[in-house]
């Protein structure tokens, strides 16, 4: 589900943000680079958009927003860039909103933002974007802040090996490469240096970390040894996840490890074994099941999230069930539906569709059972004592993600509270000082 956030001006600088984690991350990084080319001089400022492909709603927000922005903002030169301005760079080239289109590599370098072309190019000219499969390597970037939040995102992977029928987001991000490993931690060092109490791990397949790395070291060893190396985090969180691919030594750091947050986001995408195949996913329903119960038995308590995707192609009533039964029996609380979005490109476009009608309803059922597990967690913690990281106004997220509000506290400072209630969104809490009182 695409996210949109908006940073704030910076030296004549606006970088807009839709999608995941990583795109929030490459995004402190761009506003350096943009900043090192000198944009921030340029009359009229430049507003950066960094894009995300994995819905048609996604891009279509993109150019919506692109649009508004140079209503708003006659002057400023408009660049274009992430997963969607990788996969279809020549339609946001077309759009006279649009001074400058760039690749997923090309947006990390402060070369490509000087290449900025003056007004009246050709569409040819306006877009720099190059195969995305011919990169090899990923860097490790350090940034200092991520701004405007209170807990910070270190990328440790980026790109996929999988080609599951569903999905465009290779295309975006190319195969998988790993950021070395001490370049990860320095990064972390000099995060939670800065005073950030939370750390979240991220990447597109986190959990194909460190195959392309000499030695290939898993993700569970790199979360080991930040834990280690790294005493001043307080809380080091993991992204989303493929529980098939989950290593050892990380089931171990759930077990073991209580700087690592009880709260793991699950790439299940389906309930049903056949939709499953047709994805090309590399699980079943069973797996994740079975997964779920072995993890909770390492580390009771612990909050389950997951990617679920509604009215795939070919999906009878029957699949369609055995994916809204699957949030029962996996114990889902955070859930992000997808109604199927056909992607260009996609072998899953090519399938049978559904009626768009099915589509949307059969998210809104699962909508409806994500909201009812998710009010049966906020019920189980009335009662009960969470340290809470405050985000913003008095509200924060629990170790295991859930939302709390109390009302007090500065962003990025960790609250311990006791928990009288919700009111069906948050958690209400009490901070144990302000009980006291």
């Amino acid at each position: 589900m695409s996210a949109l956030s908006k940073s704030p001006m910076s030296k004549g600088i606006d970088v807009v943000t839709f999608g995941c984690r990583l795109n929030t991350y490459e995004s402190e990084v761009m506003r350096r680079e943009a900043e090192t080319a000198g944009l921030g001089a340029l009359e009229g400022g430049a507003v950066i958009f960094n894009t995300c492909a994995v819905t048609g709603e996604a891009v279509r927000q993109a150019k919506q927003a692109i649009r508004k922005a140079r209503r708003d903002n006659p002057q400023a030169r408009i660049i274009v860039t992430g997963c969607a301005a990788q996969t279809e760079p020549e339609k946001f080239a077309a759009m006279d909103e649009v001074d400058l289109v760039l690749g997923n590599e090309e947006k990390l370098k402060a070369n490509s933002y000087r290449a900025l072309p003056d007004f009246g190019v050709n569409d040819t000219e306006k877009a720099r974007v190059n195969d995305i499969f011919s990169v090899r390597e990923t860097a490790g970037h350090m940034v200092d802040a991520i701004e405007g939040r209170a807990r910070a995102f270190v990328q440790v992977q980026n790109g996929c090996d999988h080609r599951c029928t569903f999905c465009i987001i290779p295309y975006g991000r190319g195969n998988s490469r790993s950021v070395p490993m001490g370049a990860v931690v320095e990064q972390v060092k000099r995060l939670a240096g800065n005073g950030y109490a939370e750390i979240v791990l991220t990447g597109v397949d986190m959990t194909s970390f460190g195959a392309d790395l000499p030695g290939a070291p898993k993700l569970g060893r790199l979360v080991k040894t930040i834990l280690k190396q790294v005493p001043d985090v307080k809380r080091l969180r993991l992204s989303s996840i493929d529980s098939i691919e989950a290593d050892d030594d990380l089931l171990d750091a759930i077990a073991s490890e209580p700087r690592l947050m009880p709260h793991l986001h699950l790439s299940l995408q389906s309930g049903d074994d056949m939709i499953l195949k047709r994805m090309k996913r590399r699980h079943l329903r069973d797996q994740s099941i079975r997964f779920c119960e072995d993890v909770r038995k390492l580390r009771p308590g612990i909050v389950f999230g997951a990617d679920i995707i509604a009215g795939f192609p070919t999906e009878t009533d029957a699949m369609f069930e055995n994916s809204e039964k699957i949030v029962e029996e996996c114990g889902l609380t955070h859930l992000h539906v997808f109604p199927f979005s056909p992607r260009e490109g996609t072998p899953a476009a090519r399938m049978p569709q559904l009626r768009r009608e099915v589509v949307k309803q059969r998210a809104a059922r699962l909508r409806a059972a994500g909201e009812a597990a998710y009010i049966r967690h906020l019920s189980s913690l009335t009662g009960t004592r969470q340290s809470i990281l405050i985000e913003r106004g008095g509200l924060g997220r629990t170790e295991g993600f859930t939302l709390a509000a109390l009302g007090t506290g500065a962003p990025g400072e960790i609250v311990e509270a006791d928990i009288s209630g919700h009111d069906g969104i948050r958690l209400i809490a009490a901070p144990l000082a302000a009980r006291a009182a």
